[in-house]
C-alpha cells in the first residue's frame, strides 16, 4: 500500500501517551530525549502532531497558554521538531500554520534558531529580541550578592504566582504551580518579609537549567543564581535576555560559557508583555 501523502495526514492533540514518540523525534533529530521536558510541557500545555504511517511521529511541537483559559492572553510555542526523513518537505510550515489558525487571535511567541527563523518570519513572526544561552559549572567568587534568599515553602506560592504574573505579563498559574514538583530548586529572594524575586533550577539530561528567574535588579538575580548554584554538582545551563548585559558577564565570569544565541519572536503584538527588566530567563524557551 502507498504511504499516504504527508499534506493528508491529520495534525492530532498529544498526550502523555505520546511521550516516549515524542522523545524519539527530539534523539532524531540530534536533540537530547528531554523527557522530564516533554512531560512538563505535555501535562502543562497543549501538544499537537502528524503521526508516521510508518511508526512514530512525522512532527511535533507544544502550545502553553497563558491568562483565562476561554480567552488567552499568549501563547507560548516551542519544542518544533520534523522528522529527519520528512525534513524540508513542508511539514513544519504545515503544522505552524495549523497552529496559528487554532490560536485564532492569541498573540504568540516563540524562540527562535537561525534554521527555524525563516520559516517564522514567512508565516508573520517578528524578532522582538534575543535570548543568549549560557552553559558550565558555576565557579563562585568575587563580591558575594547582597540579596538574601532562601527555599520557597507552600505558603510562598501565592505571592510567587503575583509576582510572575506581574512581571511577565500574563496569569501562568498552571505552570507555576507545577513548579515545585518539576524542580529540584525553587527558591525566592526577600528584604523585610516581602518577595523580590524567585528562581528555579529543574534537571534536563546531565545539567540543571535555571529558570524562571525573576527578580528586581540584577543583585537580586545573581543572588538567587549563586544560591542554586551552590545546591547542585551539575553544570548550570541558562538563557538569558540579552538586555541584561551585567548578568551576562557575571555569569560568564562565574564559569558559564556561549553556546547559543536564539531570537525571540513574537506574532499578533509588537513585544512580550510585562516587564523585561525583571525577566531575567524564561522557564525554558519551549514555554516562554
Amino acid at each position: 500500500m502507498p504511504t499516504p501523502s504527508l499534506a493528508v495526514l491529520p495534525i492530532r492533540r498529544l498526550t502523555l501517551r505520546d511521550l516516549t514518540a515524542c522523545a524519539d523525534l527530539s534523539e532524531d533529530r540530534g536533540w537530547p530525549r528531554e523527557e522530564h521536558k516533554w512531560r512538563f510541557l505535555l501535562t502543562a500545555g497543549h501538544g499537537y502532531g502528524i503521526d508516521d504511517p510508518d511508526g512514530g511521529l512525522v512532527a511535533a511541537c507544544v502550545v502553553t497558554k497563558y491568562g483565562a483559559h476561554e480567552r488567552p492572553d499568549l501563547g507560548a510555542v516551542g519544542m518544533v521538531l520534523v522528522a529527519a526523513r520528512h525534513a524540508r518537505r513542508g511539514v513544519g510550515r504545515r503544522l505552524m500554520r495549523h497552529v496559528v489558525t487554532a490560536m485564532g487571535p492569541t498573540p504568540l511567541t516563540l524562540h527562535a534558531t537561525p534554521y527555524g527563523r525563516p520559516l517564522y518570519e514567512e508565516l508573520g513572526f517578528k524578532v522582538t529580541g534575543r535570548a543568549e544561552m549560557l552553559l558550565g559549572h558555576f565557579v563562585p567568587g568575587g563580591p558575594e550578592p547582597r540579596a538574601s534568599t532562601r527555599a520557597a515553602t507552600a505558603e510562598d506560592l501565592p505571592a510567587i504566582i503575583r509576582l510572575d504574573e506581574e512581571v511577565f505579563g500574563a496569569d501562568r498559574t498552571p505552570l507555576i504551580t507545577r513548579l515545585p514538583a518539576f524542580a529540584d530548586q525553587l527558591r525566592v529572594a526577600e528584604e523585610g518579609g516581602r518577595i523580590t524575586g524567585y528562581a528555579a533550577a529543574w534537571p534536563n539530561m546531565e545539567t540543571h537549567v535555571v529558570g524562571p528567574l525573576i527578580a528586581r535588579d540584577t543583585e537580586t538575580a545573581k543572588a538567587l543564581v549563586s544560591s542554586l548554584a551552590a545546591r547542585t554538582e551539575r553544570p548550570l545551563r541558562t538563557d538569558i535576555d540579552v538586555r541584561h548585559e551585567e548578568l551576562r558577564t557575571w555569569a560568564k565570569a562565574r564559569g558559564l560559557a556561549s553556546v547559543a544565541e536564539n531570537s525571540v519572536m513574537t506574532y499578533g503584538i509588537p513585544d512580550l508583555p510585562g516587564d523585561w527588566r525583571r525577566r531575567f530567563a524564561p522557564l525554558t524557551v519551549a514555554a516562554g
